[in-house]
């Protein structure tokens, strides 16, 4: 935890804009020593200033080190949150990361990252890390893909933005576990993926070097991703919540994973690996239709109230992960969940599953297991008619503002009042100039 300290320094103001609003909340990490009452020790520096915890969660250290941490979410009465921070500091040698966002007036704006920096903020609040293994995973028992599964999610968690991705060099076993997914899998693509897959994928194999003989780095995918559509990659380190996930897609930010699958099972995973993400997820971020409908779900999600960030992601597991389309009257795979899974490509274009027209007020309240083949898949017409559709349901979300990324600034700006919608229209007016002059010289 003390690396991460060091590497993870946060402005306060970022996050606690009121500290005296009695309605705020700030979350935190601190990390205290494996001994005996270290935790009440802790809880007492809070019983003193007053402040009352609302969640806390603990987990073994994740930095260097041994003890615990201990992520938190504490109320903001008394304005002594500060005073707690310095204590759990100089009296128990803590190391702190400030993690929170308020839950500010009715009236404001809620927090969410405004510039693509701001994913350093929560990009380590994860659910759970990558070495962290439920009992039935195949390398639950597995002591060295564990801490080969550790190596790579440390790499992930002490990245930040600007940073090249760290290269790793894979192991001859986990290269012959990615060709037994890429070769299986490249003879399904001609007759399985949509047409805009199968148009991109060969640009990835010229380019970022997706052979079945090597793992493509997550950097040159990333530094070619910019070229073509303005997406990157992000090493992430374990599960993000639905609401940080898809904060990083409003970017134009993939958060993907560096590790792979434990070899005694190479046509199975039970969460995304890099198979998943750099052959299922990653080409389509080449199209300029896909990563604009993608990007669209992101932007949607920003500031959204929690019950419609879940109806975002069930659209996002229905389209990005396991959608369908109708291809020239056949249905294809476009779903990144489809596109690298060997069995379920197969299986979702057979007669078994049923198959719906993706209709997002509805696809967003339908429930789905997330350990077998889906039994209910949703099918659109185009990339371009599942953003028009999307956008009709974001138009529903009750809050009161817009947003508009600035792929200039890698910002997104709050349109939230008069000022800043006549700075856009002023703005859009030059684009429309460029428009009609390209029209003037054209026609």
């Amino acid at each position: 935890m003390d690396s991460v300290g060091n590497q993870n320094k946060v402005k306060e103001s970022s996050y606690r804009k009121d500290v005296s609003d009695p309605n705020s909340e700030t979350s935190l990490i601190f990390s205290v020593k494996e001994e005996v009452g270290s935790l009440a020790d802790a809880l007492k520096v809070f019983k003193k200033h007053g402040i009352n915890l609302t969640f806390i969660e603990s987990r073994v250290s994740q930095g260097k080190g041994d003890g615990y941490e201990f992520v938190i979410t504490c109320q903001n009465t008394n304005e002594q949150v500060s005073d707690v921070v310095s204590d759990l500091k100089t009296e128990l040698g803590s190391t702190v990361l400030i993690l929170s966002r308020d839950k500010e007036k009715k009236d404001a704006t809620p927090w969410f990252p405004r510039h693509i920096e701001d994913l350093d903020q929560f990009a380590n609040q994860i659910l759970t890390y990558g070495s962290e293994l439920e009992a039935d995973h195949p390398g639950f028992k597995d002591q060295v893909y564990r801490a080969r599964r550790k190596e790579f999610a440390d790499i992930a968690f002490n990245y930040r933005h600007g940073q090249p991705i760290p290269r790793v060099t894979y192991t001859e076993l986990e290269r012959k576990t990615w060709a037994t997914i890429f070769n299986k899998l490249t003879n399904l693509f001609p007759t399985h993926a949509c047409r805009e897959f199968n148009r991109v994928f060969p640009l990835l194999q010229e380019n970022c070097g997706y052979t079945a003989e090597s793992i493509p780095q997550l950097e040159d995918i990333s530094q070619f991703l910019q070229k073509t559509t303005g997406f990157r990659l992000r090493p992430v380190a374990g599960l993000l919540s639905s609401r940080d996930f898809l904060a990083g897609l409003a970017f134009r930010v993939f958060h993907s994973t560096q590790y792979i699958r434990h070899p005694s099972m190479p046509l199975y995973t039970p969460e995304p690996d890099v198979c998943h993400e750099l052959i299922g997820h990653v080409p389509l971020f080449c199209d300029p239709a896909f990563a604009q409908f993608s990007q669209e779900i992101g932007l949607a999600s920003l500031g959204a109230p929690d019950e419609w960030i879940e109806k975002l992601a069930t659209c996002y597991w229905f389209t990005i992960e396991f959608g369908l389309c109708r291809q020239e009257g056949e249905l294809k795979a476009y779903g990144a969940g489809l596109l690298s899974s060997f069995g379920e490509l197969q299986y979702c274009l057979s007669d078994k599953p049923k198959v719906q027209e993706f209709d997002p007020i509805k696809t967003g309240e339908q429930k789905y297991p997330i350990t077998e083949y889906q039994p209910i898949y949703f099918a659109t017409e185009s990339f371009e008619s599942a953003k028009s559709k999307m956008q009709a349901l974001c138009e529903l979300i009750p809050r009161p503002f817009s947003v508009r990324y600035n792929p200039y600034t890698l910002s997104v700006e709050v349109l939230d009042t008069k000022d800043k919608l006549l700075q856009f229209a002023h703005q859009m007016q030059g684009d429309f100039s460029i428009l009609k002059d390209a029209l003037n010289r054209i026609l």
